[in-house]
């Protein structure tokens, strides 16, 4: 179901997101972000002139490279449009996320290692998402590998569990999909 029609109305900016995950013949897999804020009229910059309609004020990308465990391989980031010319130089410092892993406690480990000034806010919030990405791109691919060799099926409770409504411990969801973990009346 859509949104309710909006009010009249004029666009003024775009902040635009996309996050890709990439399986790698080495046997890991690159999550990438690429992050583009552009406005509808044209201002200035004391930095870099006039900014027109549709060229990026902002414009962030960022690689999180891991493994099956999704423990960080490396991380790459640059910047290649800001309003500040010091913006670019603070993406060496995302390469300090290495041994990291994307599970819970990532957005802690972010925020310790490159949150405030030891990092791009731009660059840091990209951060969060790619660790849903890599779970998106990672669990069909390793499920798949399991189901083919004949391993059996985890007995482990699915760590999805309670994140979400639909994942609630008592849902139908989880009756069918994990019933060994369902908790709700039958």
């Amino acid at each position: 179901m859509p949104l309710s029609p909006p009010s009249a109305r004029e666009r003024k900016h775009t902040r635009a997101i996309t996050i890709e995950g990439f399986e790698r013949e080495d046997g890991l897999y690159d999550i990438e972000a690429h992050m583009t804020d552009i406005k509808t009229y044209t201002f200035s910059n004391k930095w870099r002139g006039d900014i027109t309609p549709g060229e990026a004020l902002h414009e962030m990308r960022v690689r999180v490279t891991v493994d099956d465990n999704f423990v960080v391989h490396q991380v790459e980031a640059c910047t290649d449009n800001s309003p500040f010319p010091l913006c670019p130089d603070i993406t060496p410092n995302y390469e300090a996320l290495k041994g990291a892993t994307m599970s819970r406690g990532w957005r802690q480990r972010i925020k310790e290692v490159v949150g405030g000034t030891a990092g791009c806010t731009h660059i840091t919030e990209l951060l969060y998402p790619m660790a849903t990405v890599a779970y998106q791109t990672i669990f069909p691919i390793k499920r798949k590998r399991a189901e083919e060799s004949g391993t059996p099926k985890s007995t482990k409770r699915p760590g999805v569990i309670n994140t979400c409504h639909a994942w609630a411990e008592d849902s139908p969801i989880v009756k069918v999909q994990a019933p060994d973990f369902y908790t709700g009346k039958d």
